[in-house]
This record gives structure tokens, C-alpha cells and sequence, in this order.
């Protein structure tokens, strides 16, 4: 045998011993390094299927119904509560628009025209129809108001008329979606332009039964709440706390959009 031979066996197998401690090592590392991290407060991402932005909404606490010193509250208001958040969820950062509810669903059933237009008139089936054709869902009350909040104890989260559009300032008409300045957390007319249908039934007493993590709402009722006011209102109206009850077949009587929230 030549005399390389044993020192090419032994080269071969460094070589073979060098690549299963890399593999190991890289095995290791691979299992404990986070696959991926949770989104930041204030992240935005485009839906494909509607081609709107949404805004990530992190986990949190805060106090649900009448603010502070609020003496514009209504009863179903009054019952204050502090509320959990327990997981952060993506929010549309502005109202469906005109041009999105025609792309998902075909339709634009909106008194006032504009592709940017927030689309009012629908239903809670129109609305709970298109949250789930692009893969999201119509946020609880409670996830609502805590986005719309954003951190915020006041009745609103800024001054009314650099917020939203309302009976005062409005031409009583709709308004394209993100003219006015968003919330702290990058949402835009969470109120004034259009009511927001949410989840839940309607419940004038379900503050005071509620649970205070994620409040799911009533299991059942005759009418579904909506939220946020809109361009008709005065602005006793246009509160963070505000509740509206809506018959959910109903597209007529109040100028109402939504928005869509998803994990």
C-alpha cells in the first residue's frame, strides 16, 4: 500500500467527524431559534384579497364605556369596566372602502359614490359576509373600542374636528377614508364618516355581566351594535364609548361600513 494511503484515510474521516458537528450544531441552532416573531404595535400589512392596509393591534387592558368626566354618556354606557385584550389582531386601518367591497364582493351599495368612500348601506351579513371572503372576521365591541382608544381615557382620542367628519363639519356627506388624523395606533376614522358594524348582539345590559378577558358579547339578541358615529351626528354622538343598536337587516336608516379584524 502507498504510503498516502492511511494519511488520506485519516484526512477523509477529520472531513466526515468536521461535518457531523456542523450538522449537529446547525440542527441545534435551527430548533431553538424563534421561527418568527409577533408583529409590533403600529405594523401595517396589505390584504391581497382586498388590497386595503391593516394595522397590528397589540395585547392590552383598558377601561370600557363611559370615559372619565364624560357627562355625554348614555345608561348602556355607564357601567365602566376594565377590560383584557389577550392577544394582539390586524385591524383595517381605514373603513372598507367602495373600491374593496367591489373587488371582494361585486357589489357597491352605497348612497354616496367614490372608490375611497367608506362603503355604507350593507348589512351585518354584508359586512360579516366580506370579513370572512378575505379571511377575517368583524371585530368583538371590546376590540373595537380598545383600538379605537388607542391607549386613550378621553371621550375621543383628539380633537373632533381633526379626527372626523361629523354633522359640523361634513357637508352631511361621506368623506374619502384617511383624510383626517389618524389615532395613536394608526387608525383612521374610528369616528365620525361612517358607523362600524362589530360582532356582537346588542345587550344595553352586558357591561355589568361581561367577563374581563376578551368579552366575546351576547350569545343572542334582536339587534346588533355598531360603533363610532358618522358624518350626520352631533358630536355628543361621536365617542369612543358610543353604542348603537341596529336591527342587522337593516341598510337604511343609518349611514353604517365596518371594518375587518383577523389573527
Amino acid at each position: 500500500m502507498s504510503s498516502k494511503g492511511p494519511l488520506l484515510i485519516a484526512v477523509a474521516a477529520l472531513a466526515l467527524i468536521a461535518a457531523i458537528v456542523i450538522a449537529m450544531f446547525s440542527s441545534h441552532h435551527s430548533a431553538t431559534a424563534p421561527i418568527s416573531t409577533l408583529p409590533s404595535q403600529g405594523d401595517t400589512k396589505v390584504n391581497p384579497k382586498d388590497g386595503l392596509s391593516y394595522v397590528w393591534i397589540p395585547a392590552g387592558t383598558f377601561q370600557m364605556g363611559c370615559s372619565p368626566d364624560d357627562t355625554e354618556c348614555e345608561s348602556d354606557e355607564r357601567q365602566a369596566h376594565t377590560v383584557v385584550i389577550t392577544y394582539g389582531f390586524w385591524m383595517g386601518q381605514t373603513e372598507v372602502t367602495q373600491k374593496a367591497h367591489q373587488k371582494v364582493m361585486r357589489t357597491n351599495p352605497s348612497y354616496f359614490h367614490g372608490d375611497q368612500l367608506p362603503v355604507e348601506q350593507v348589512t351585518w351579513d354584508d359586512a360579516n359576509a366580506y370579513c370572512k371572503a378575505v379571511g377575517m372576521r368583524l371585530p368583538t365591541e371590546a376590540e373595537w373600542e380598545y383600538a379605537a382608544r388607542a391607549g386613550s381615557t378621553a371621550a375621543r382620542y383628539g380633537d373632533l374636528d381633526a379626527i372626523a367628519w361629523y354633522g359640523g363639519n361634513s357637508n352631511f356627506q361621506t368623506h374619502e377614508a384617511g383624510q383626517k388624523m389618524p389615532n395613536a395606533w394608526k387608525l383612521y376614522d374610528m369616528l365620525g364618516n361612517a358607523w362600524e358594524w362589530v360582532a356582537d348582539w346588542y345587550d344595553e345590559n352586558y357591561y355589568s355581566q361581561s367577563p374581563s378577558d376578551d368579552p366575546p358579547g351576547p350569545s343572542s339578541g334582536q339587534y346588533r351594535t355598531a360603533r363610532g358615529g358618522a358624518w350626520n351626528h352631533l358630536p355628543m354622538v361621536n365617542r369612543a364609548s358610543k353604542r348603537l343598536k341596529i336591527e342587522p337587516g337593516n341598510r337604511f336608516q343609518f349611514p353604517t361600513g365596518f371594518r375587518c379584524v383577523g389573527e
